[in-house]
């Protein structure tokens, strides 16, 4: 398929007017059912310049479908990614607030802070940790634009990746002092275990996750930066939240992190 000239143009100011007006839309591929990854792709670049002229910093990036159950579950065999901006970091210490947002769900994640530019198709898990200066506790937001959450690949590529907010903990360590493949997690909501995971559900290994993002970034003639910040993939599965409600991550080893809603 080959959107129609303007039609990607369209698309994005779709997306940008929903996340704005916080209201759902159905899906693009409901209008354009044969939207390829490639385009989608293409839609997102497009939609993270319209942040950007509007006064929004890339900051870094996020991973998707990280885990080879979900990946065998949706039918892909490979993870997708989206950026992250300046505007989405939230902060421990100040509540988020609920009618910012759609309907908003949280993933525990291992933050990558990278020391050293990093960019290449063959790059290992290994170059990955020896460039990263260091890792931290992470809850992501996602927030789809789609109405009930139901999109196909494409459309969540296109809406790049669910991106909303995401909340780092205070706890900074080198990936070289701690197994980061096997760090075990527990997520609650107002004081209660949600779900538990462990490191490894992110591509075996949260390096192999960031990896897999610079070596797909390499095929496009891009990477990433030192001070880039990396969400490297939910080790659990999403949790709902709703204002009143506190989401708290903690990792064996890395901390925790968490944050409340009002």
């Amino acid at each position: 398929m080959t959107l129609a000239q303007g039609m990607d143009q369209e698309i994005v100011d779709y997306l940008l007017s929903a996340e704005k007006e916080r209201r759902e839309v159905e899906k693009v591929t409901d209008k354009y059912p044969q939207l390829t990854f490639a385009e989608a792709y293409a839609i997102q670049e497009k939609l993270l310049e319209r942040k950007v002229q509007e006064g929004a910093r890339i900051i870094g990036l996020k991973l998707g479908l990280t885990s080879r159950a979900k990946q065998q579950m949706m039918g892909v065999h490979e993870a997708i990614y989206g950026y992250i901006t300046d505007e989405m970091l939230a902060l421990e210490w100040q509540p988020l607030e609920f009618d910012q947002l759609i309907h908003p769900k949280a993933e525990p994640e291992i933050a990558f802070f990278m020391g050293e530019d990093l960019q290449g198709t063959n790059i290992t898990s290994e170059e990955v940790l020896a460039a990263t200066k260091y890792v931290a506790p992470a809850i992501e937001v996602i927030d789809s634009r789609y109405l009930n959450f139901r999109f196909t690949l494409a459309d969540v590529i296109a809406d790049n990746c669910s991106s909303a907010r995401f909340v780092v903990g205070s706890h900074w360590v080198s990936p070289k002092s701690l197994d980061l493949g096997n760090l075990g997690m527990v997520l609650s909501k107002n004081g209660e275990v949600a779900q538990v995971g462990a490191s490894a559900a992110v591509l075996g290994h949260p390096g192999a996750s960031v990896a897999w993002a610079v070596n797909k970034l390499g095929e496009v003639g891009k990477g990433v930066k030192k001070g880039d910040i990396i969400l490297s993939g939910a080790i659990s599965e999403a949790i709902s939240f709703q204002s009143g409600d506190t989401i708290h991550a903690q990792f064996a080893e890395l901390g925790s992190v968490s944050f409340s809603c009002k």
